[in-house]
């Protein structure tokens, strides 16, 4: 029973539940050495993750990005700092790029996977290469016609927009770097609409986030965005006027 827990045990059960600081050691009015300094490392990996740049050979590794041809591409976004200080660069996609694509990938599919950078290309290392395979598997199980996955360089969730009106597919899943906090800067994000197209915006959009070891696992994200998805094609539209059943998600999992 918790009444006849110590008060280190209650502590340390509070703790395995969150990757929140809580209840962290003082000295005084200031954190212990050990605590200061795994915040400075925290606040570093998060500098780390926003700042780099995108190597899909060494990020998501060569034999990965064979298997899956994938391709990057960019928005109008030149560099890092210009991606940073222009949000509104990052949200659409440069000439070059809409020639590649429409090269490439297929239009009218069921489903139509995008990687993006983001803010946290750790996050993109970390889970893309777990999460798309077991992705692709569960949108199979549903015999749908799959985009060819690619990734895009200096990207902004409003870039949906633009690939739902170049290919559109039914459903746009856009997997990307979350902004990174002092919690982890390893969790990534799927952005989901109906048939995206210009104009559309955060409220035309669903979200599964916090995809991460100690957040929602890969497989569990999969069986999310696919159900959401299904549920998108469904009823012909997505963001606040639509809901995830979750109950169903969880229950496909056991």
């Amino acid at each position: 029973m918790a009444d006849n827990l110590q008060p280190t045990d209650l502590i340390a059960k509070i703790r395995a539940r969150t990757p929140a600081r809580v209840m962290v050691d003082r000295a005084g009015a200031a954190y212990r050495t050990p605590t200061q300094l795994e915040l400075r490392r925290a606040h570093a990996a998060a500098r780390d993750a926003v700042r780099s740049e995108l190597d899909l050979e060494k990020d998501l590794a060569h034999e990965f990005v064979e298997q899956w041809n994938l391709f990057e591409v960019s928005t109008l976004a030149a560099s890092k700092d210009e991606y940073l200080l222009r949000p509104d660069l990052g949200r659409r996609l440069n000439e070059a790029t809409r020639q590649q694509i429409r090269t490439c990938c297929p239009e009218e599919t069921d489903l139509q996977i995008v990687v993006g950078d983001g803010l946290s290309v750790t996050a993109v290392a970390a889970q893309v290469p777990r999460l798309l395979p077991k992705l692709v598997q569960t949108a199979q199980q549903r015999n749908w016609k799959i985009g060819q996955p690619f990734v895009v360089r200096h990207c902004r969730v409003g870039v949906m927009n633009d690939v739902g009106e170049m290919l559109r597919p039914k459903v746009v899943v856009l997997l990307i770097g979350e902004r990174p906090g002092l919690a982890t800067a390893e969790s990534l994000s799927a952005y989901m609409a109906y048939r995206p197209k210009t104009g559309d915006h955060d409220a035309n959009r669903n979200l599964i986030s916090n995809i991460h070891a100690r957040g929602v696992s890969p497989d569990a994200a999969a069986a999310r965005i696919v159900n959401l998805a299904a549920l998108m094609i469904r009823q012909q539209l997505s963001g606040v006027k639509l809901k995830e059943d979750l109950q169903h998600s969880v229950a496909e999992l056991k």
